[in-house]
């Protein structure tokens, strides 16, 4: 049995209790009491912690400190959506508690995890208690008193992840909205599964299979999950550049390719670059990186043709010549791809979240200067947001998270840049475009703009119209998966089998809202003319409303409709 923890050991725990809470992500989204499809817990935990399995794989810690610092650090940059932001809270004080140690006993493993569970608590605004954050707190507090009884790491660990299976069962009558739906909280379980996988290592337990699903991130397409139809830039493409010199900035390179393309990956040494680019143009992406030095060797694949290959019950043809030479690549020392923050050239930046081309056209109209791809189930990293704030050239930077679930993630940057960062705490894409629409470009401060904006969000109404993920009984709701949801204000409005039914009750109670300025933002599976017949419902049911319908073209929600 160990007695002290190294930085080896600390690793493995960590690499466990990811494949641990990976294999179990799909029972954690289960947990999930609304029926919406959405950033579910389980997917953002494994892939907030898989971020720390990526960086602790490049590493050999020599002592549990620099383990748990590159944990943290990763947890922090890779943090996606609330459950995942606490849990790299949790992480981040465990990391503080760990600092100056060489190895951790029982007492100095237990003291670190109370002051995750501080740093956790000092960071919410409103700590609630049957959450993950009470999950935690309990379980710490047992690890210490087990410590102060004499237990070694392994005995300690496993009294606290009792009596943290405990709590976690009596979140259900915590509250209310758990107790209604007759489960126990999702993040306070993930956290728990955690734990358990770096109990198992230390008890020397093999890791679990993990079917399907991997903590590392995929360099290529996996065409099995994907159809034809599905595929937006057909040609996964790979190349390596030998580079013109040593220093040479990849950052044009990074935001030409970006526009052309998404699934964009560059890892680099100091002689040459390798990328990753899903895109409809690969001869392009070839052609603009030879700018920056010696095209050595490429691959490209039709992911389109591979979809139908595969489909068809064929082996999908590859080409993997570049396998070798990516392998010698890849396992050169790991470096950082090239992050660089723009030299600020104005007061005052914006950076919105939104999925959906015509989305992020509004917002860019409306002054925005970056966008980043993200919303409903698809959370960005904390990370991805610092790389949009830090691309913004401009000393202060508003961001507009435009979804609840992202405004914690957001608010992580404030801490990772030069920059000041200001987060609006806006919860949907109408909040934000009302936001964008007060900005006085002019003010003399930012406080100026930080109320304008702030001060602007209740004044519109959002409403959303979705489809149900799962068979639920919700607020009195007899909910079937596949039904058509609607949301208003984040509360479910209603639930029909007809879109158009739900559509005409929104109209009806946009017109008891007495609403004056409508804007009906429709998804990708919306046509045009079902838009047009939605915005005749409105005009209809609100004759003296001002009605517009703007192509949003996010995925998930059918429409996203402002009420003001």
């Amino acid at each position: 049995m160990n007695e002290q923890i190294s930085g080896a050991l600390f690793k493995r725990m960590v690499l466990h209790g990811a494949a641990s809470v990976t294999a179990q992500k799909q029972s954690i989204n289960d947990l999930n009491v609304f029926p919406v499809p959405d950033g579910d817990t389980g997917t953002n935990m494994s892939m907030t912690i898989a971020a720390a399995v990526t960086e602790l794989r490049k590493c050999e810690p020599e002592s549990v400190d620099r383990a748990a610092s590159v944990t943290a650090s990763a947890l922090l940059r890779g943090a996606r959506g609330n459950s995942g932001v606490i849990l790299s809270l949790l992480f981040r004080g465990l990391s503080k508690g760990l600092k100056g140690h060489e190895t951790a006993d029982a007492a100095t493993l237990a003291a670190a995890m109370q002051e995750g569970v501080s740093a956790a608590y000092k960071a919410v605004m409103k700590p609630a208690e049957g959450t993950v954050l009470t999950v935690s707190r309990l379980t710490a507090k047992r690890a210490v008193d087990a410590a102060a009884e004499g237990m070694d790491a392994a005995a300690m660990l496993e009294a606290a992840i009792r009596t943290g299976y405990e709590t976690l069962a009596q979140t259900t009558d915590m509250n209310p909205v758990l107790k209604k739906a007759g489960v126990v909280d999702a993040g306070g379980k993930g956290y728990l599964l955690i734990l358990d996988g770096m109990l198992a290592e230390l008890r020397g337990e093999a890791m679990p299979e993990i079917s399907g699903d991997s903590t590392e991130e995929k360099d290529k397409a996996d065409f099995n999950t994907l159809s034809a139809e599905e595929i937006t830039f057909a040609f996964d493409t790979v190349f390596i550049v030998r580079k013109a010199y040593e220093n040479i900035s990849l950052e044009p390179l990074r935001a030409y390719l970006n526009s052309i393309g998404d699934s964009l990956v560059i890892g680099e040494d100091d002689e040459a670059f390798k990328v990753h680019v899903h895109t409809n143009i690969p001869g392009s992406a070839l052609t603009e990186s030879q700018k920056y030095g010696t095209l050595e060797l490429a691959k490209i694949e039709n992911m389109r043709t591979q979809a139908d290959e595969l489909a068809a019950g064929k082996q999908a043809q590859s080409t993997d010549d570049l396998d070798a030479v990516e392998a010698e690549l890849e396992s050169a020392p790991a470096q950082e791809s090239g992050h660089k923050v723009a030299a600020p050239e104005k007061k005052y930046g914006f950076l919105a979240v939104c999925a959906g081309e015509g989305l992020a056209a509004v917002f860019r109209d409306l002054g925005a200067d970056g966008v980043v791809s993200g919303g409903q189930t698809m959370n960005p990293s904390t990370e991805s947001l610092l790389d949009g704030v830090d691309a913004i050239p401009a000393e202060t930077v508003f961001v507009l998270p435009n979804n609840g679930n992202i405004i914690m993630a957001a608010q992580q940057c404030a801490a990772l840049t030069e920059k000041n960062v200001v987060v609006i705490p806006t919860k949907t894409i109408p909040q934000g475009v009302t936001a964008m629409m007060n900005v006085d470009f002019e003010a003399p401060d930012a406080q100026t703009i930080t109320d304008a904006m702030t001060g602007a969000l209740s004044a519109v109404v959002t409403a959303q119209i979705t489809y149900a993920a799962r068979d639920s009984d919700f607020d009195g709701f007899d909910i079937k998966s596949g039904d058509y949801l609607a949301l208003e204000e984040g509360k479910l409005f209603g639930t029909d089998a007809s879109l158009s039914a739900l559509t005409e009750k929104l109209a009806q109670d946009a017109h008891e809202r007495d609403s004056s300025f409508i804007s009906i933002y429709f998804g990708e599976d919306v046509s045009e003319e079902q838009a047009q017949e939605t915005a005749r419902m409105f005009e209809t049911a609100c004759p003296d409303a001002e009605v517009a319908v703007l192509s949003g073209g996010q995925p998930v929600y059918y429409y996203i409709i402002s009420m003001e």
